[in-house]
């Protein structure tokens, strides 16, 4: 946790209100701190609109994500084109960051895994990592990046 600012005017403040980030006691109307990782960011953090590029797989898919009803984590949707929508669950694991979702074609199996973590700099809105799909046994690079204004 950051410490408390005194100073509105102090240079480190300013810096981190330009970057878009400024320090968790910062006055009101100020951005919360960035988290150093995922491990930090409440799961709530993770719901809304998000774009996934799979390495091997053509054009962007649009994820969507909301509170899992079962325990700390999220369900959601992944929606690639020309193909039926796949079911996603997972979470942040609190003890290392890593975002891990579980993908589902048919509601039963797990056809494909990610696990991630958050972009440096990225205020939980970027993360990047491996999706491990069942059917070819191989990690393919993805990106999932917040859809900006849909949260």
């Amino acid at each position: 946790m950051h410490t408390a600012m005194r100073s509105a005017a102090t240079p480190l403040f300013l810096a981190l209100a330009l970057a878009g980030c400024a320090p968790v006691s910062a006055p009101p109307g100020a951005r919360a701190s960035c988290p150093d990782d995922a491990a930090d960011l409440p799961t709530r953090s993770l719901y809304g609109a998000w774009e996934a590029r799979i390495d091997g797989q053509p054009g962007v898919a649009r994820v969507e994500l909301r509170r899992h009803p079962d325990y700390d984590g999220v369900r959601g949707t992944i929606q690639r084109a020309g193909q039926p929508p796949a079911q996603l669950a997972g979470d942040i694991n609190p003890s290392d960051g890593q975002l891990a979702l579980d993908e589902s074609q048919d509601g039963r199996s797990i056809s494909a895994s990610w696990t991630g973590v958050m972009d440096a700099q990225s205020c939980g809105k970027r993360f990047s990592g491996n999706w491990h799909a069942a059917t070819d046994d191989k990690d393919h690079a993805f990106t999932l990046e917040r859809v900006q204004g849909k949260q």
